[in-house]
């Protein structure tokens, strides 16, 4: 059974200034659950269902830290899924870790996606394209946000999101920066070479006039049809795929 106090603590997560006040965040669902246990990230504590504990019982037997059995409604209660019936898992968040990316490495770099479920699904799609390193502005959703690790589907635990000052990153970088506009090099024919930082900008006003002032080669995905513009996830997965392909 929960406490009170666990309760009060496992819900206070679902804040970002509680998160980075314990430095603490929850992962919810069996997937997610499953996928950090069996990560390099810090789980602390273990809130899950006995059909789940026995369900999954090699990986929680090789979980050293607490465990607490509780019922789907209890499960429910504390988190922000009604839907999940499994498991939530309290981990620790690890060091804001600076990439220094070499010369044969692609890199993200997202100026203000403020959308958590864009910031998940560009996290997912880096993941597919093999993207270890994701910079991010100080605007940018925070990583840890549930609808975040919720979009990602588990990818959060093989992609380091760096938060930083762009602008900073940026003045010491040695890489090519490839920039997402609606006039530029067509991105179905242009080669990118062997490495570089592929900024997305945000789903409203683009790259900042501060970022698209470390450009140095303007990209765009040529429109067809008569759409305004592209969602900041759909415009990644374009753009890396056609890294990938060349």
């Amino acid at each position: 059974m929960l406490s009170k106090a666990r309760i009060k603590f496992i819900k206070s997560l679902q804040l970002k200034k509680y998160r980075k006040q314990e430095q603490c965040f929850t992962v919810e669902g069996e997937k997610s659950v499953l996928e950090v246990l069996g990560s390099a990230l810090v789980v602390k504590e273990l809130y899950a269902t006995a059909d789940f504990i026995e369900r999954q019982k090699p990986v929680v037997n090789r979980f050293k830290g607490a465990i607490v059995t509780v019922t789907e409604k209890e499960l429910a209660s504390v988190g922000e899924y009604a839907t999940n019936n499994a498991a939530l898992a309290v981990v620790e968040i690890p060091e804001n870790t600076k990439p220094k990316p070499d010369a044969q490495e692609f890199v993200l770099m997202l100026d203000d996606i403020r959308d958590p479920g864009n910031l998940g699904t560009i996290i997912r799609t880096a993941d597919w394209y093999g993207i270890k390193n994701i910079i991010a502005s100080e605007e940018t959703a925070d990583v840890y946000n549930a609808k975040v690790i919720q979009a990602s589907m588990g990818s959060f635990v093989r992609t380091n999101v760096y938060y930083t000052k762009l602008t900073d990153y940026l003045a010491d970088n040695k890489l090519p920066v490839f920039g997402t506009f609606l006039n530029g090099e067509d991105a179905h024919t242009f080669n990118f070479g062997t490495g570089g930082i592929v900024v997305i900008g945000n789903e409203a006003n683009g790259i900042s006039d501060e970022v698209k002032d470390f450009v140095t080669q303007k990209i765009t995905i040529p429109r067809y049809g008569n759409a305004e513009s592209l969602n900041a996830g759909i415009a990644t997965a374009v753009i890396l795929d056609n890294i990938r392909r060349h």
